[in-house]
């Protein structure tokens, strides 16, 4: 059993000098395992062997606080499929069991360096390496994430940097893949900028590649500047109110019910999509999410206001609550462009996406008194780092209730029993 604990490894602070100055400090596992802790506060994995008589130090890899890539990942650890030795983040446990390895391999007559870094000198292409994170990572992702990722990079980032090693493309290279769509597609340019700093974050925590990651204000600086909203144009958050009005005084077909649950909810078009009854507790006023609808394939809760609840009960009778809840042709679930349709017939030209932004800017404007973080809870976006997540057990559901409740009466007030004028909605089957 080592000296160490998870704890010792999260509290370890630097020496301290004789001027009074932080110095580094060496906290011992035992069997030559320590923990470097440097007087910046950045700490590492140091282990200490015998190779051909002679005292050497091999460095292991960062230290990592046990439970903050759970907490950053959830069940779907994207280092779980590299493997151990080439990982550069290890946990006291994972560095205990990479040094017993190394220790074996040097009273076998091994250098244990040169084992460690085998793998890492074989530096694959960036087309390699965006396949390998494709493998890695898509036990994380849906099917259809995981072909969107290929698609997009095979189209348009495998053209430029596709023969380059992944050690040698900077952020020139960055640009000059990015330039061509930067501003004829947008949206897109921004899904393949991140799509090719997850393929070089894969390769940096498989020892492939040992520079920074391109600084994201060194490829704005190489890029012109996108048009504001692109293709992701979002209605002004004071426009949505009368929006909301007009959607009312329509016959509610499935289309543009779901649009309006979509606006109240602050949620994604395929969460709405996807939601069946058995996921509402209108008691409780609740939206409970699973994992395999969400984005992020993290189960998360809706706090439904009164306008919402009041949706979904004159949209549906009683009798009729089971399955999907907004159904398209032949009971199936709706299609993203049939909410497209809906918001094109109210002669709008924003994206029912781009609602969310909306949301986000009246929260931030309307609702100062509630932190950012709760708006960005009521959006399923993760919040603060990884450390910052392990410590935090609450989903902050009651400040995320009166947010919802604010939204709600600001934009529906005939739904949520605040205006005197109410709104008779009239439903129809089918969409």
């Amino acid at each position: 059993m080592g000296k160490l604990t998870t704890v010792k490894v999260r509290t370890a602070k630097p020496g301290q000098g004789p001027d009074g100055k932080p110095t580094n400090a060496r906290l011992s596992d035992g069997a030559g395992l320590s923990l470097l802790v440097k007087p910046t506060g950045a700490k590492s994995w140091v282990l200490r062997v015998q190779v051909d008589g002679k005292s050497r130090d091999i460095g292991l890899g960062n230290a990592e606080i046990d439970g903050q890539r759970a907490a950053a990942f959830g069940d779907h650890d994207p280092l779980a499929e590299i493997p151990l030795m080439q990982r550069t983040s290890l946990t006291l446990a994972e560095a205990r069991e990479k040094a017993a390895a190394l220790r074996k391999l040097a009273k076998a007559g091994a250098d244990p360096v040169l084992e460690r870094d085998k793998e890492r000198r074989k530096v694959p292409t960036f087309k390699e390496a965006m396949t390998a994170t494709h493998e890695g990572l898509l036990g994380g992702w849906g099917d259809k994430t995981g072909k969107a990722f290929l698609a997009s990079l095979t189209e348009h980032a495998v053209p430029k940097l596709g023969a380059m090693k992944v050690d040698a493309i900077g952020g020139s290279d960055v640009v000059l893949a990015l330039a061509p769509i930067w501003n004829e597609k947008p949206e897109m340019a921004r899904k393949v900028r991140s799509r090719i700093g997850q393929v070089l974050a894969f390769a940096k925590a498989r020892g492939w590649r040992t520079e920074a990651l391109p600084d994201a204000r060194e490829l704005r600086s190489g890029l012109s500047k996108q048009v504001r909203g692109g293709n992701l144009a979002a209605m002004p958050f004071l426009e949505v109110p009368a929006f909301v009005v007009g959607e009312l005084g329509k016959t509610l077909a499935a289309s543009r019910a779901a649009v309006l649950f979509t606006i109240l909810t602050a949620a994604r078009s395929g969460e709405v999509r996807n939601a069946t009854w058995e996921q509402i507790d209108l008691e409780a006023k609740e939206w409970r999410r699973p994992a395999i609808i969400m984005k992020m394939k993290i189960a998360h809760v809706v706090t439904l206001s009164d306008a919402a609840v009041v949706l979904l009960e004159r949209y549906a009778p009683e009798e009729v609550r089971s399955g999907l809840i907004f159904r398209g042709r032949g009971d199936k679930a709706l299609s993203d462009m049939s909410l497209t349709k809906a918001l094109r017939a109210a002669d709008r030209t924003e994206t029912v996406h781009g609602f969310r932004s909306a949301f986000r800017d009246w929260a931030a404007e309307k609702m100062p008194t509630i932190p950012a973080m709760v708006a960005e809870m009521a959006l399923a976006h993760r919040v603060g780092t990884a450390t910052e997540q392990a410590y935090l057990r609450s989903d902050l559901r009651d400040m995320r209730r009166a947010l919802m409740d604010g939204w709600g009466r600001f934009v529906a007030p005939s739904l949520s029993g605040v205006a005197g004028n109410v709104v008779h909605l009239q439903r129809v089957s089918g969409d």
